[in-house]
């Protein structure tokens, strides 16, 4: 009498995972090494809400109008838009500019992850810390007495949503174009110098109305589009198309340098 055993149970059967399960372990690793590193966390979380509780404070105890709106409703948004911002293109283009300085990106790049898998996975894990962020800077916007707009809560949180998903796929193609080019330290240097200079004068925490007549040139900044399409869809409970559009199309630019430039090593 045979008995007939599963295939594969005493053969070897080499082959890679499937994409979804390279995909998947990758983000996983991606998101704790985000969360475990502390620069990481202080782009992340630590600066963002100091901007937000600090920003508040500051324009009450000064008594500053943000046309006709209370400061926490105006700032919320824009430091959720910053929040995003910060991990998207800071965190990720630093990240990826010494996992190829360091030799990470080659090796995987021998392994059956596919280029495109290793990028999606980075995608993946930045959702999730975006999420993770979003999350916690509502929960201090809320104490600190923020109230988004209540005119149609569907419309806020379905715009937030695009303005949220057009801005992380816009930085995040930014950030891994300047990651692919550069060296580690320049890459770390310039990021966060972009980081430093879009949050006091790129149009993200505060509407670009408050930057007179430079804000001609503000507003085409994929910064303030950020800013303008998160604080129209929290503060209006409206999609702001045009700063979309300004996203979609930085999003497209980012894309197509990345995907000509981005070496494995």
């Amino acid at each position: 009498m045979t008995t007939r055993t599963a295939e594969g149970t005493f053969a070897p059967h080499p082959g890679g995972a499937p994409l979804a399960s390279q995909v998947r372990a990758q983000a996983t690793m991606e998101a704790r090494l985000m969360l475990r590193n502390g620069e990481q966390l202080l782009l992340a979380l630590v600066i963002p809400v100091m901007a937000l509780v600090g920003g508040v404070a500051g324009a009450e105890r000064l008594g500053i109008d943000l046309d006709g709106h209370r400061p926490v409703d105006v700032l919320t948004p824009g430091v959720l838009a910053l929040a995003v911002m910060s991990t998207a293109f800071t965190s990720i283009a630093i990240a990826t500019g010494f996992e190829r300085r360091y030799g990470v990106i080659k090796r995987l790049g021998a392994s059956p992850l596919p280029r495109h898998g290793l990028l999606l996975g980075k995608v993946v894990a930045l959702l999730n810390v975006v999420a993770l962020q979003l999350v916690l800077l509502v929960v201090v916007g809320l104490t600190l007495g923020w109230e988004p707009s209540s005119l149609s809560p569907a419309i806020s949180v379905g715009a937030t949503a695009l303005a949220v998903a057009t801005g992380t796929w816009a930085f995040a193609s930014l950030g891994l174009f300047v990651a692919g080019v550069m060296r580690a330290e320049a890459t770390l240097a310039l990021a966060n110098l972009v980081y430093l200079l879009m949050m006091a004068g790129g149009g993200v925490v505060l509407p670009t109305s408050s930057y007179g007549q430079a804000a001609v040139f503000i507003q085409w900044l994929p910064s303030a589009a950020l800013g303008d399409a998160m604080r129209a869809a929290l503060l209006d409970a409206s999609v702001d198309g045009r700063a979309v559009v300004i996203l979609l199309a930085w999003a497209v630019l980012g894309t197509l340098l990345t995907a000509r430039t981005f070496s494995w090593e």
